[in-house]
């Protein structure tokens, strides 16, 4: 997929309100989940301990990271797509704006609900955004394309790649609790239900639904699919980088 090329076809408009939605929307979900300090998905485990080595916030890192990890795509062969670049930067800017009007919470009857909230909203907006087939996020794009490169399972890939992230931002002093292990139990299953409340239909594809989620097996996603055919469902491919985001 090239950046331009999801740029056609019936309900763009919806589309493009889908992606950018979700984007944002994954944004604010991080920063409620910060805010809870209870324990942050995998990749906001890293970007939190690199925002306390450098100084810059966290938002800023999750561009900076983000951008990174897109130039990994060169030598595997990985194309972006509009979702994709959108992702580096909405998402950040999302964050960071959601965390300068959000104020630190001492309570833990105030944490505990932002916890459960930016779980349910992250879910939201990974169904958002995913449905929008704008390609995946930088993160998702290089879990992919190694899944290509080597031959080895999504599952074992996702689970690699994550582990490193979070062992690397906790010795950083990103945190790791509770809300690490409830994001990766839960995020697959809501990814998944949410996916089907967004999915737009594609006249002319191979429409594929989605089956109910298989039990995670990383500590927490970033943000497959098959079954039988279902009129009016998303046309998400298996083997697709869309498909393989939502593999648990």
């Amino acid at each position: 997929m090239s950046i331009a090329s999801g740029l056609r076809g019936r309900h763009l408009t919806r589309r493009l309100v889908q992606l950018y939605a979700g984007l944002t929307l994954y944004g604010v979900s991080s920063a409620l989940l910060v805010r809870g300090a209870l324990g942050l998905e995998p990749w906001g485990v890293l970007h939190q301990g690199l925002a306390g080595k450098t100084g810059l916030t966290i938002g800023v890192v999750s561009i900076v990271v983000g951008a990174v990890v897109l130039l990994l795509w060169i030598p595997i062969r990985q194309r972006p797509g509009l979702g994709t670049v959108s992702n580096v930067f909405v998402i950040g800017l999302a964050m960071d704006g959601t965390l300068a009007l959000v104020p630190d919470a001492d309570a833990l009857a105030v944490r505990v609900p932002l916890l459960v909230l930016g779980i349910v909203l992250n879910g939201v907006a990974t169904g958002l955004y995913i449905a929008a087939r704008f390609g995946p996020g930088p993160r998702d794009g290089l879990m992919t394309g190694l899944h290509r490169l080597t031959g080895r399972s999504i599952r074992l890939v996702r689970t690699a790649l994550e582990v490193a992230v979070v062992a690397t931002g906790f010795l950083l002093g990103g945190s790791v609790g509770v809300g690490t292990v409830l994001y990766a139990l839960a995020i697959g299953p809501l990814a998944q239900f949410f996916l089907r409340r967004f999915a737009i239909p594609e006249p002319g594809a191979g429409t594929t639904a989605v089956p109910p989620p298989a039990a995670p097996a990383a500590p927490g996603p970033e943000h497959g699919t098959g079954g039988a055919p279902a009129t009016g469902s998303p046309a998400v491919v298996p083997e697709s980088p869309e498909g393989s985001i939502l593999r648990r």
